[in-house]
C-alpha cells in the first residue's frame, strides 16, 4: 500500500492524506495506490502541504504502518522523553565536547 505524508504549510506538523484532506494521525491515512503523483501535485498546488511524498506502508488492525523506520518515527511525532536526550558534555553518554 502507498500512503502520502508531508508537512502542514502553516504549522510544519507531519500530516497524512485521508482521501479528502490531511490529518495529523497516520491511522487516518488511506491507500492511494498508483494515483499518488496526481494527488501530490494537486495538494501542493493548494498550498496546504509542503514537501509531500508517497511512502510504502502495510495495512494493520490499527491502521497503516509505514514500512520504513524513519517514517514510523515521523508518525509518532516529536519526542520529549528526557531519557532520549543526550547532553553535549555528558561523559556517560559517550558524547565528549572538545
Amino acid at each position: 500500500m502507498k500512503i502520502l505524508t508531508g508537512n502542514d504549510l502553516k504549522t510544519g506538523d507531519v500530516i497524512w492524506w485521508t482521501g479528502s484532506d490531511w490529518s495529523r494521525h497516520v491511522e487516518d491515512a488511506v491507500d492511494v495506490g498508483d494515483n499518488y503523483e496526481a494527488i501530490l501535485q494537486r495538494e501542493e498546488a493548494t498550498r496546504k502541504v509542503n514537501s509531500s511524498y508517497a511512502i510504502n506502508a502495510e495495512a494493520t488492525e490499527d491502521g497503516p504502518r509505514p514500512a520504513h523506520i524513519k517514517d514510523r518515527v515521523r508518525a509518532l511525532g516529536p519526542t520529549v522523553r528526557p531519557d532520549l536526550t543526550l547532553k553535549p558534555a555528558d561523559p556517560e553518554a559517550g558524547n565528549w565536547v572538545i
